[in-house]
């Protein structure tokens, strides 16, 4: 799973994990949108994620999630809902392993055309592109997918409305 490099200011939370947000963006059709990314020297290890990423100097979780949206989609005119989900991952990633905890929020918009110009020099190398995907392709989608039981979280959402509070979803360490 992608993240992002450590920019000036980023909180890294040294000693403990990465605090990043991410955004569970749908659209009219209740289609959520992924980025399409894959390892900077390796483009066969691939997979696709939800937009976001680390929090930066004293920026709360929600401005996060906004800034990423924007810098990585483009999308700015978006209602940012509650959380969802949050879950602790550590992974490989471009020659380092990432610890983070992440809260992943809903928001909706009408806006489906994507621009990512605010990619970082690390994302620029890694993101491949984005696509909208409905809740049925995610059930029978081979690639791999973060978090990975994202097709049933996200059918429980769809039919059922979000958690009164943040579901705590395991731990995954790649």
């Amino acid at each position: 799973m992608p993240a992002e490099t450590t920019r000036p200011g980023e909180d890294t939370h040294e000693g403990g994990p990465r605090r990043v947000a991410r955004v569970v963006l749908l659209d009219p059709e209740d289609r959520i949108l992924l980025l399409h990314g894959h390892e900077p020297d390796d483009p066969a290890d691939d997979w696709w994620f939800t937009p976001g990423g680390g929090l930066e100097g004293d920026e709360t979780r929600e401005e996060a999630a906004l800034r990423e949206l924007a810098e990585e989609t483009g999308i700015t005119d978006v209602v940012l809902g509650p959380v969802l989900w949050r879950r602790r991952c550590s992974f490989p990633f471009a020659g380092r392993r990432w610890d983070q905890d992440e809260w992943y929020y809903l928001a909706r918009t009408s806006r489906t055309d994507v621009a990512a110009l605010g990619l970082t020099e690390l994302e620029r190398r890694s993101v491949a592109g984005a696509r909208w995907w409905t809740c049925q392709e995610l059930t029978r989608a081979h690639e791999t997918v973060y978090p990975t039981r994202l097709a049933g979280l996200l059918r429980t959402l769809l039919d059922e409305g979000p958690p009164a509070k943040p579901v705590t979803l395991d731990t995954e360490i790649v």
